[in-house]
């Protein structure tokens, strides 16, 4: 196999792009083949952003609570947050809604309705994610059971879990995660890796036939970074696992040896390692969180391949107003489009 292109690779902020103007949490972005975006936004639904740069924003109802809010905790934990998007089957936008705790499924004219908001007559919890494999089949990361997501950034808190929709309904098939965040499979859809972002580190699991998550394992380092938390995943076409270390605002990837690189450095030294150390002595607050992050976006949430090529790469985040990107040397693998 030729040289993997990430060896060595590494972005400069200098040669950072940006494209999107006045976002509101643009966590998750989706791309489609001929360069339009589609970013989640706190006003209630999603932001599109055409290739030549021009968007509008497409939600059924306007929720102006994310900006009115009075200080950064309160934006980031109360009122319609969407969150992680995937396609539907039918080019709809699937949402998970990490402030209204359900999944939720919007037309591209911002008809909205509920999909799951209960497992087995329970509150579903904090649904963080959702991806859509070939097989039309959906699954859901839920971060946490408790209401206030922040209070379960805690090394002690394992309460996350994966549910998985399918002919049989909605149901759990894997539990006790630290704070459940970005899954992806890989590109034989053999393997599900799952983002643990208060384990600092990548788990992944074999996908049998009937949807169940089996052997569980570390994938790459048991902690990732010196500080900092590991959010949004994807892969590259030669096999490279890139994520996002959220709050040290780092870009890196994992090779498929499960080696770690740092692909882009925005970080704040001085707060990261006083946000790792109340961590570990589980005291974090809001107040610390915040403090930490650069100045490229703020809080680097997830990253996705799209253009023509998969080379561009774009950094989602809970903190920037516009989406950065810049080149990459090898191609995403390409999402789960529609039919």
């Amino acid at each position: 196999m030729a040289k993997n292109p990430i060896i060595g690779f590494q972005v400069d902020p200098k040669d950072i792009k940006y494209i999107g103007k006045d976002l509101q949490r643009p966590e998750c972005i989706l791309a489609e083949p001929d360069g339009t975006l589609w970013a989640a936004d706190a006003r209630g639904g999603v932001v599109k952003i055409n290739p030549d740069g021009t968007q509008e924003i497409i939600t059924q109802k306007f929720e102006k609570k994310f900006e009115a809010a009075s200080d950064d905790a309160t934006r980031l934990t109360e009122g319609t947050l969407p969150n992680g998007l995937a396609f539907a089957e039918n080019g709809d936008i699937l949402i998970s809604n990490f402030g209204t705790d359900v999944l939720e499924v919007m037309t591209r004219d911002g008809k909205t309705r509920t999909l799951h908001d209960n497992i087995d007559g329970k509150p579903i919890g904090k649904v963080n994610f959702v991806l859509r494999d070939s097989k039309n089949r959906i699954w859901l990361t839920i971060s946490t059971r408790i209401k206030n997501w922040m209070k379960a950034m805690s090394p002690n808190v394992s309460d996350g879990y994966i549910a998985l929709v399918d002919e049989k309904g909605i149901r759990i098939v894997a539990d006790g995660f630290q704070f459940t965040n970005e899954i992806r499979l890989d590109a034989k859809e053999e393997f599900m890796y799952i983002v643990e972002t208060c384990g600092q580190h990548i788990s992944r699991m074999r996908v049998q036939p009937d949807g169940s998550l089996t052997d569980r394992e570390i994938f790459g380092p048991s902690k990732l970074g010196e500080y900092g938390f590991p959010d949004g995943i994807a892969f590259d076409a030669y096999g490279n696992l890139w994520g996002t270390l959220i709050m040290a605002d780092q870009i890196f990837a994992l090779t498929p040896e499960g080696d770690f690189h740092v692909i882009l450095d925005d970080s704040n030294d001085k707060a990261g390692y006083a946000m790792e150390k109340a961590f570990r002595e589980d005291r974090l607050t809001p107040e610390i969180m915040l403090a930490a992050g650069g100045t490229i976006a703020q809080w680097f949430a997830s990253v996705t391949f799209g253009g023509p090529d998969l080379k561009t790469t774009y950094i989602g985040s809970l903190k920037g107003t516009r989406i950065p990107y810049f080149r990459s040397p090898v191609a995403g693998l390409p999402m789960v489009h529609w039919k």
